[in-house]
């Protein structure tokens, strides 16, 4: 087989298009494939296909997956197109997108190793440029998002994720079912959900069963704005309730444990994690401990009482036995003497309607945070992100469940 046959098949070309040379330069150590259109070949416009006239050319190249150990360059001369709708354009090439330097089986080995390492790491690996890799990603990222079709998720869950340190988040929407993001947008601002919601049709936005959520007001507005009946649906999930009581515990202990100092008693020193993990995970010997500590007059002990409580309401199957259950709940906290403990009994007063949601809906935000922890990883992973833009576009890239290959190199 002559090697313009053999690339013509491995490179898939086929006609109007055919290889007419290739060229190898062992001293550069690369390939270069010179592909050509056959003369008078019709040229259609790349944007609606309509048959159009080609005047000039332009001599364009493309990197290619290598030939053995040898670098792999695919050169041809691509038309210009008269399309009496779109005007002058550039034709289109079977082997690679516009506007991309690679070919489309290249990109695709790039997003491949993309899915496993950092831009940096793979830049190093291909020997190419970090701007180049990211123009990779960038791509496949905004043809992902092209291609997605209109989805109608029935449970979402809603989070911030950080960016930086200092209060810099971003707003996650994540389909509580499938897994994957849906939407990601900067601050953690009323319109960085309006945005997403403005997406959906008004079928959609009714079909929507929970909004799983933190009690952040800025998120509740938005929700209560765009989603009919969103005072049935948006759900306060026991994992936040969860870390406001914890919050309050330990805010307890540290006061407590300040005093106790003073006086010369040590009692709860070391003890943090005891308070604030579950009881089955801790070992025998920390049980015995805190047993003890547990059954003393302590204020810590008091409040942990009460955030265990707490955490054992969430089994009812009737709303109104339910909201009995969490009204005496408050009515214990708001007495115990406690002010961190009976500063989030009045946040859990105010959002008990949306607490009340989560159980009897059975709604949680667990998917969320497991999505959080995911893209807190691939922040540590990637050694940070130089902006917002980049953040949002990986956070896409690994967790939106988006088709990201080319034409032609679809997995």
């Amino acid at each position: 087989m002559r090697d313009k046959d053999l690339y013509k098949q491995i490179l898939g070309i086929q006609t109007p298009w055919a290889v007419t040379d290739v060229e190898v330069s062992m001293a550069a150590g690369k390939v270069t494939v010179h592909v050509n259109q056959e003369a008078g070949a019709p040229q259609p416009c790349p944007h609606c296909g309509t048959p159009c006239p080609g005047d000039a050319h332009r001599t364009r190249s493309w990197r290619h997956l290598d030939t053995c150990q040898f670098k792999t360059l695919i050169v041809a001369k691509v038309p210009r197109v008269t399309c009496p709708t779109h005007g002058v354009v550039t034709g289109q090439v079977p082997w690679a997108e516009s506007k991309s330097g690679f070919t489309a089986l290249y990109e695709a080995l790039v997003l491949d190793w993309l899915k496993e390492a950092s831009i940096q790491a793979v830049a190093r690996q291909f020997s190419l440029s970090w701007n180049a890799i990211a123009g990779i990603m960038q791509r496949a990222v905004t043809r992902g998002l092209a291609r997605r079709t209109q989805e109608s998720p029935t449970r979402i869950g809603v989070d911030e994720t950080s960016f930086r340190k200092g209060h810099d988040y971003v707003t996650v929407v994540t389909d509580q079912q499938e897994g994957h993001v849906l939407h990601v947008a900067e601050e953690r601002k009323t319109s960085s959900v309006t945005s997403y919601y403005d997406t959906l049709t008004d079928e959609q936005k009714a079909g929507i069963e929970s909004i799983a959520m933190d009690m952040w007001p800025a998120y509740i507005t938005a929700t209560l704005e765009k989603i009919p009946e969103a005072e049935s649906k948006i759900a306060f999930d026991k994992f936040h309730v969860a870390k406001y009581l914890g919050g309050a515990v330990d805010h307890v202990r540290k006061q407590e444990h300040k005093a106790l100092m003073g006086e010369g008693c040590d009692d709860l020193k070391g003890t943090k994690y005891d308070w604030l993990t579950n009881l089955r995970n801790l070992s025998r010997k920390r049980q015995c401990t805190f047993k003890a500590l547990r059954a003393s007059t302590l204020k810590t002990a008091r409040a942990w009482a009460i955030k265990t409580l707490g955490m054992q309401l969430w089994h009812y199957v009737s709303r109104t036995w339910a909201e009995k259950g969490w009204k005496q709940w408050y009515a214990w906290a708001i007495r115990s003497r406690l002010a961190p403990i009976k500063k989030v009994a009045r946040t859990i007063k105010k959002h008990l309607w949306g607490i009340l949601n989560a159980i009897m809906l059975q709604a949680s935000n667990g998917a969320s945070e497991s999505m959080n922890s995911r893209i807190q990883g691939l922040k540590v992973r990637s050694r940070g992100f130089r902006n917002k833009a980049r953040y949002i576009q990986a956070i896409y890239f690994h967790f939106g469940g988006l088709d990201l290959y080319p034409e032609g190199a679809r997995r």
